[in-house]
């Protein structure tokens, strides 16, 4: 959190706003690590344009007097269909607070916070601090590890603080290359942060009984994860990479599901197509995240928001859908809402506003979103969350695809 977030010229009036007055506010190097994409950036600015093709269907003469954006995921009321997606190092934005400002502010607009495994702070820390507040919609999210053991310790330690729920991380067997990472430096985290989830984890040398016989142990498990501080490679990314399974299966899942996660919903994020849904259901998934890691991944594949309506297609009512990558408006969320999603994440905005104005700020993000998506669902004369149906959105009757410019005011 910037010292001088509070004086700028610059009027917050929407979620890129906050993009605006961070990239004057943060150090160069800091900023294009949150900000950037891989390779030519073309999956990351598509992400947000491609929205702007998908057209709503205004339904007038309804009423919309009462209109409702709450919902219910897993049995857990959210005030609006937006919750915060899972991603690492919120302390490179605030540096007092981290991931508990971020956990606070979900908590305070009531809606579903998601804790990375690469947080600044740990799982329980949240927690607590959250808990002091009243009850929080707190999930975590995790890879499979090397490490098979840790994978399942981590899990198990947020299963034990009450959080509700888990993320599967699936599509970071490698990280893509950031240009402006290997460019500006950026190839460590900076200090004094650290991966504290880890930090337990990596004290224990000593591989537990049931690791040494577990046949799902990789042989490169004893990988030295310090590396993720050390700075060897160009991009900080291809440094933590080496933690993770680059071999996994969906056997990974069904595993994990059993040993670790049997009483909580396990959704599996980073599904991209049809195929792939179909299989984390038939592992025992009991939901699926459309996400292409907000264009850090696979540069060159499709934008969320297309890939959403093929994994909707090919689940049907099986299990909820969920997506992030790209939203940043309420139309954003009603159209995908519209085209089956359940609820949808934000990533970048949420580190740019802590940026600029820590908790208090990310607080103000959601509710401008809560305001967007309800102005949005009165315009189109959709009263309540489930209203919001594939009837709502349609391409340019003309088939053809004009780039998006915004008008000069």
């Amino acid at each position: 959190m910037i010292d001088a977030r509070v004086s700028t010229k610059h009027k917050i009036c929407n979620a890129s706003d906050y993009q605006i007055v961070a990239r004057s506010l943060l150090p160069k190097p800091l900023y294009e690590y949150l900000a950037s994409g891989t390779d030519d950036e073309q999956t990351l600015e598509e992400n947000s344009s491609a929205f702007k093709y998908w057209y709503l269907r205004p339904r007038v003469m309804r009423p919309v007097g009462s209109i409702s954006t709450a919902t219910t995921l897993f049995g857990q009321k959210l005030s609006l269909p937006v919750f915060i997606s899972p991603a690492g190092v919120h302390a490179l934005c605030d540096e007092v607070h981290g991931e508990c400002a971020s956990a606070r502010a979900a908590q305070r607009v009531g809606t579903l916070f998601g804790l990375s495994q690469h947080a600044t702070r740990s799982i329980e820390e949240v927690a607590d601090i959250c808990a002091a507040q009243g009850n929080a919609n707190l999930w975590y999210q995790c890879y499979i590890l090397k490490d098979r053991d840790m994978t399942l310790r981590l899990v198990r330690r947020a299963a034990d603080a009450g959080y509700k729920g888990i993320f599967l991380t699936v599509d970071s067997v490698r990280f893509g290359f950031r240009e402006a990472d290997a460019r500006n430096g950026w190839n460590a985290l900076p200090e004094p942060h650290r991966l504290v989830n880890y930090d337990e984890e990596i004290s224990n040398k000593q591989q537990s009984s049931e690791s040494k016989k577990s046949s799902w142990l990789s042989p490169e498990a004893s990988v030295d994860k310090t590396k993720i501080y050390s700075g060897d490679e160009d991009a900080w990314d291809q440094n933590t990479e080496q933690l993770f399974e680059q071999n996994p299966t969906w056997n990974d899942v069904r595993w994990l599901k059993r040993e670790a996660c049997h009483d909580l919903p396990l959704i599996i994020k980073g599904i991209m197509t049809a195929e792939d849904a179909v299989e984390a259901v038939k592992a025992g998934a009991d939901g699926v995240m459309v996400s292409n890691h907000g264009g850090r991944g696979l540069d060159g594949a499709l934008a969320a928001i297309d890939a959403l309506p093929e994994v909707v297609a090919a689940v049907g009512d099986k299990v909820p859908v969920l997506m992030d990558s790209g939203v940043r408006r309420g139309t954003d969320v009603l159209k995908a809402l519209a085209l089956g999603a359940s609820a949808v994440g934000i990533g970048k905005p949420v580190f740019f506003a802590l940026a600029v104005g820590g908790e208090n700020a990310v607080v103000n993000l959601l509710q401008m979103m809560q305001r967007e998506v309800e102005a949005a669902m009165a315009i189109c004369g959709v009263g309540r969350v489930a209203d919001a149906t594939r009837s709502l959105v349609t391409r340019h009757p003309n088939g053809s695809v004009t780039r998006y410019t915004r008008s000069k005011l």
